[in-house]
């Protein structure tokens, strides 16, 4: 079976990539049903930026954008909710989503308690901090570590449905998230099925730069996030969650499931395999 693909959905007005464009619940609708189209196997609804250096939502304000769209897309496709915040994972799935997907890795409870998904993510600090200045002894080890000591627990507490997420991009270097690329395998390899997210986040606009040098700006990272979905597919991951659908879609069913790791020194050369830090 093809690596699954959870479609972004940002009704936000200052998401990094998309803030604004669906922010309106009819847009946001509308977007949904069109990745739903696309062939996305879950769309991913959240009402909070993320990005670095974001504040926090008034848990009201976040209901108002998020429950309408959950309840409109459940019908048609699989939601999840990207929230932090219990009251709007609950609301979300008396709307109909079945999935949590929380980067603070808190609200396991809740999923155990209505009988849905969870997706741990890892995060060094809030969005507000999380890049000021991350730090790790062995970012694979600790982050794996941390997610496993997540999934544990919520599969002891009655969470039938757990995934874990290495949280690229969230309190981590342009070197952490080559590095949690290059060794995904050991986090794929804990027994909990995998979520990575790599899609047009500013350390391939750095990694893959213009041919004059500069970052290559978020519109012109279609590439890199294919290149990056496709890694992660063949060291293991089971779900990608992407802007571009179609094309990832497309990018999976070529792909096909993975049959095992990729020999030594056959990636990319910023992804193979070298000590990691």
């Amino acid at each position: 079976m093809p690596c699954l693909v959870m479609g972004v959905l940002n009704v936000t007005p200052d998401s990094f990539s998309d803030g604004g464009r669906y922010f309106d619940t009819d847009r946001a609708i509308e977007r949904g049903l069109q990745l739903a189209a696309e062939g996305a196997d879950v769309v991913d609804v959240g009402g909070e930026s993320s990005r670095p250096g974001a504040e926090p939502v008034d848990e009201a304000e976040e209901l108002r954008r998020v429950v309408p769209v959950v309840e409109a897309l459940a019908g048609t496709v699989r939601v999840s909710v990207d929230t932090v915040k219990a009251a709007v994972a609950e609301a979300a799935i008396a709307a109909g989503a079945t999935i949590v997907n929380d980067i603070s890795a808190t609200l396991w409870p809740v999923a155990a308690a209505a009988g849905v998904g969870w997706v741990a993510m890892h995060m060094r600090g809030t969005p507000r901090t999380m890049q000021d200045d991350p730090r790790y002894d062995d970012v694979v080890a600790e982050v794996r570590s941390f997610l496993i000591e997540r999934a544990q627990a919520a599969t002891a507490g009655g969470v039938r449905e757990v995934w874990v997420d290495p949280g690229i991009g969230f309190g981590k270097t342009v070197a952490h998230n080559l590095a949690l690329l290059r060794h995904l395998r050991d986090l794929a390899d804990g027994g909990y099925p995998v979520l990575v997210g790599t899609s047009r986040k500013s350390f391939l606009g750095r990694v893959a730069p213009l041919p004059g040098g500069s970052p290559t700006p978020v519109e012109q990272r279609l590439p890199a996030s294919l290149a990056t979905a496709v890694w992660a597919m063949l060291h293991g991951a089971a779900m990608v969650r992407v802007h571009d659908v179609a094309a990832t879609v497309q990018a999976a069913a070529l792909v096909g499931e993975p049959v095992g790791p990729v020999p030594a020194g056959s990636g990319p050369r910023h992804l193979a395999p070298a000590n990691r830090g």
